[in-house]
């Protein structure tokens, strides 16, 4: 079993920054793709940014130019870099693994992103 840990949440003013982690637990993290998703209140839940196993990346528009995902495969670590938030951000961040071999799917927690003076 895959276990997800984000890490990196909290409250910032609009034009900060703030780094997500999502640590993984078990074995071959080098298989998998990596994504982050956000969800508002009241919202369904959105894809972010996509990091592939081959380290291909790819970003919703709204954050194209703001945000950047990263992967370190000697950490299980999937990092989510955000800069220049905006109020709009705000919304609680969601970490998946996808096993590319078996087609699993893991989730993390969450953590709370809230971008507001």
């Amino acid at each position: 079993q895959v276990q997800l840990v984000e890490s990196g949440g909290g409250l910032v003013q609009p034009g900060g920054s703030l780094r997500l982690s999502c640590a993984t637990s078990g074995r071959d993290f080098k298989l998998y793709d990596m994504r982050w998703y956000r969800q508002a209140p009241g919202k369904q839940r959105d894809l972010v940014a996509l990091i592939s196993r081959s380290g291909i990346t790819t970003y919703v528009d709204s954050v194209k130019g703001r945000f950047t995902i990263s992967r370190d495969n000697t950490k299980n670590t999937v990092y989510l870099q955000m800069n220049s938030l905006k109020p709009e951000d705000t919304a609680v961040y969601y970490c998946k693994a996808s096993h590319t071999i078996i087609n699993r799917d893991y989730w993390g927690q969450g953590t709370q992103v809230t971008v507001s003076s």
